[in-house]
């Protein structure tokens, strides 16, 4: 995908503060704590195409309002994807500025989970 520089601008800035983790971190933080939330912050039309078969939806156009309403422990672990891993990035950055002390970003985002073969469902 070509993005304009100022997203650019605004996702690099938003990972010099966000912990990013690979697909492979990932499954072995939701293997040793099942408890961590795998959060898709994609649109609503993109979690229908597909998504991971165990995460939830909180698309990033809604996620300042409603994590809190979900997840009222700011101490909650949450793994945040979205398409390729710069949406994710700054919903990540945008949680931790409201509080969350433990949330990743997902390297590579679906397609990354997709190339590594995690499971996956279509639908709500």
């Amino acid at each position: 995908m070509d993005h304009s520089p100022g997203f650019l601008k605004l996702v690099a800035e938003a990972k010099i503060h966000v912990n990013e983790i690979s697909v492979a971190e990932a499954r072995g933080k939701l293997a040793a704590r099942p408890q961590t939330v795998l959060l898709d912050v994609r649109e609503d039309s993109e979690w229908a195409a597909g998504h991971a078969a165990e995460a939830v939806h909180l698309g990033r156009g809604i996620l300042e309002r409603d994590l809190e309403k979900l997840y009222p422990d700011a101490n909650t672990e949450i793994i945040m994807y979205c398409g390729g891993g710069f949406r994710s990035a700054m919903a990540c950055d945008s949680a931790q500025k409201m509080g969350y002390r433990n949330v990743h970003s997902l390297i590579g985002g679906y397609k990354g989970m997709v190339s590594a073969g995690w499971p996956v469902k279509k639908g709500g």
